[in-house]
C-alpha cells in the first residue's frame, strides 16, 4: 500500500478529476477534518471536508473503498458536519504520534502490520528526510518531492518493518 497524491500525478488533468480518479483506484482515503483552517486571505479551505464527501459517493458504488475520517478533538464533527452522524473519526489531537495510532487503530483489520513504535522511528526518519528534500525542492509538494518521500517512506518501512525483522 502506496501513499497517494493528486500532485504525483502531472498534466493537464484538472485537479478534480485527478482526486476523483485516486479516491477511484485506492482501496483507502483518509480525511483529515481538523485541516479545514483559514487562508491566508482568511477564508476557510474546505477541501478536506470536500474530499470526504467525494470518498463517500464513491464507496457507494465501489463499497471495497473505505474512507476514515481524522480529527483533532472529539465530537467537533458533530458540530462542523453533523450530516455525517454516526460516523466515529479517528481523534489524534494534533500529535504525530497520536495520528499513528488513530492510522493502526483505522487499519486495525490489515493482516500485516507495524507496531506504534516501528511507525513513528519510520516517521522520526522521514521528518528527517523531508527536511533534505524540501531544501533540495524548495517544497514537499511537488510531484518529485511527493515522489521522492513515498521512495524513502518505503525503503525505511522495509528496513524496520515486521518482515524485516523475521
Amino acid at each position: 500500500m502506496l501513499p497517494r497524491a493528486t500532485l504525483e500525478i502531472p498534466g493537464p488533468t484538472r485537479r478534480l478529476d485527478r482526486i476523483l480518479d485516486l479516491i477511484a483506484v485506492c482501496r483507502y482515503s483518509f480525511h483529515d477534518l481538523s485541516r479545514v483552517q483559514l487562508s491566508r486571505s482568511g477564508a476557510p479551505r474546505f477541501n478536506m471536508p470536500f474530499e470526504a464527501g467525494l470518498a463517500v459517493a464513491i464507496a457507494r458504488s465501489r463499497p471495497d473503498h473505505q474512507w476514515f475520517l481524522l480529527e483533532a478533538r472529539a465530537h467537533r464533527i458533530q458540530k462542523t458536519l453533523s450530516d455525517l452522524g454516526g460516523t466515529d473519526p479517528y481523534i489524534h489531537r494534533n500529535s504525530p504520534r497520536q495520528l499513528l495510532l488513530a492510522l493502526t487503530d483505522a487499519l486495525v483489520r490489515v493482516t500485516r502490520q507495524p507496531t506504534l513504535a516501528e511507525l513513528d522511528e519510520v516517521f522520526q526518519l522521514l521528518r528527517t528526510e523531508a527536511n533534505a528534500i524540501r531544501r533540495s525542492h524548495g517544497t514537499l509538494f511537488g510531484a518529485r518531492a511527493f515522489r521522492d518521500l513515498v521512495v524513502v517512506a518505503v525503503d525505511f518501512a522495509t528496513r524496520i518493518g515486521p518482515s524485516a525483522s523475521r
